[in-house]
């Protein structure tokens, strides 16, 4: 891949994606993959004006091998220095960038099950921090091509082939062009439009339909409000893009207002395995029965991780004539399948998609509507024949996505 255009990147990722900004700290996360594209990142953070950057590298066989041969008690246990990691970090506030690579298949052979016990015993000592860390720090979420991940997208080529076409998609639906970070405050300008279209609604509840089978009704919150492209930090108000790429707006649903039956159009990645071909239907805004014919058990599991999991978090707008899903790829990775077309995500919702957020507690979120969970897992619904209504309290029918695609 022309260096160039890496840089370009690295450039985009650090003043776009998190908007580093002087004399602050920047956390790297990130496996073995593409390490002199982690120091083009680096350099890059130095240069915006970062004190220290620190990389956490990790590999995912070796992660496998402790899964497999730890115990539950020993993957659980939250150690002094796990502890001082994190009270550093609520000091700090360090940006924090997670280069994904993962392979979609890469935990397979792996006991999820022995995984989310040792996950649910060591949430409890997580999850203050999660809470007081929220809304406060710049972040991000993009991607590098692993050789992994590559072959399984392009499993017909050689890996070298594979892993320059992997490179080539990421940087085309992260708008990598002449310019990067204008086309990104272009991009963000049409998103917050139609944010701003959405809102002025203030609709009560949407309705989803496809022939496939989705048939599907979400309540939403009477002071939500939908978001998309960048958004702003508590405190310093430091305007950052928490996903390269992104298409989505996006909105927290009310919790317990979600009922019929949404089908999966792709496949989903959760811990190294992949769910395929598979649906969940609510009743009461709760998940009330699944299928999937591979790891239908992972799936079941994963929406019993806590009270919460099987609540939805969010609910994301995108056009199925998007530029990640006009590729034709798929990608095998959230991040980008998840901007491809339409999706939901069960488990945790997002506390600034209520106005005003800054005002209220983390408990006053979770009373107006704001579903709380462990988890937060998108899965993709988007399909070329999805309509979408937006029904405001006075009953008025807005038609919001027709054939898959922005109505509006």
């Amino acid at each position: 891949m022309d260096k160039k255009r890496l840089q370009k990147y690295a450039e985009l990722l650090v003043k776009c994606g998190l908007n580093v900004n002087k004399g602050q700290e920047v956390i790297v996360r990130c496996d073995l993959d593409q390490p002199e594209f982690v120091a083009m990142v680096v350099e890059e953070c130095y240069k915006a004006g970062a004190e220290r950057v620190t990389v956490e590298w990790s590999y995912m066989p070796v992660t496998k091998l402790n899964y497999i041969y730890r115990s539950e008690e020993s993957l659980a246990e939250f150690t002094a220095e796990d502890k001082a990691k994190l009270d550093r970090r609520l000091e700090k506030l360090p940006c924090l960038l997670w280069l994904d690579s993962d392979d979609p298949d890469g935990l397979t052979g792996t006991d999820h099950e022995k995984i989310a016990r040792a996950k649910r015993k060591r949430y409890p000592f997580v999850k203050p921090y999660n809470d007081a860390l929220e809304n406060k720090y710049q972040w991000c979420i993009a991607s590098v091509p692993g050789k992994a991940w590559a072959h399984k997208v392009f499993p017909d080529i050689s890996e070298d082939e594979a892993v320059e076409k992997l490179w080539e998609a990421i940087l085309y639906t992260s708008r990598v062009d002449d310019d990067p970070i204008a086309a990104w405050a272009k991009h963000n300008e049409t998103l917050e439009k139609r944010c701003k279209f959405l809102n002025s609604y203030k609709f009560d509840r949407l309705e989803y339909k496809s022939a496939n089978g989705t048939d599907f009704t979400v309540g939403l919150i009477d002071k939500g409000i939908f978001m998309g492209g960048g958004e702003t930090t508590l405190g310093k108000n430091i305007y950052f893009n928490a996903n390269i790429p992104s298409e989505e707006v996006f909105t927290s649903p009310k919790r317990g207002r979600a009922d019929g039956k949404v089908v999966a159009t792709k496949p989903l990645s959760y811990q190294g395995k992949l769910i395929e071909n598979f649906w969940i239907e609510f009743k009461d805004g709760k998940v009330v029965k699944t299928y999937a014919e591979k790891n239908g058990d992972l799936l079941e599991q994963m929406v019993k991780m806590d009270e919460g999991a099987a609540y939805l978090g969010e609910c994301a707008l995108i056009a199925y004539d998007s530029p990640i899903n006009n590729t034709g790829i798929l990608f095998y990775n959230t991040l980008f399948d998840e901007n491809a077309s339409c999706h939901l995500a069960l488990g945790r919702g997002f506390n600034n998609c209520l106005e005003n957020y800054e005002n209220y507690s983390y408990e006053q979120c979770k009373e107006i509507g704001i579903n709380d969970s462990m988890i937060h897992v998108d899965f993709m619904i988007g399909s070329k024949d999805l309509s979408i209504v937006g029904v405001t309290k006075d009953g008025k029918r807005v038609q919001i996505f027709k054939d898959g695609n922005w109505a509006i």
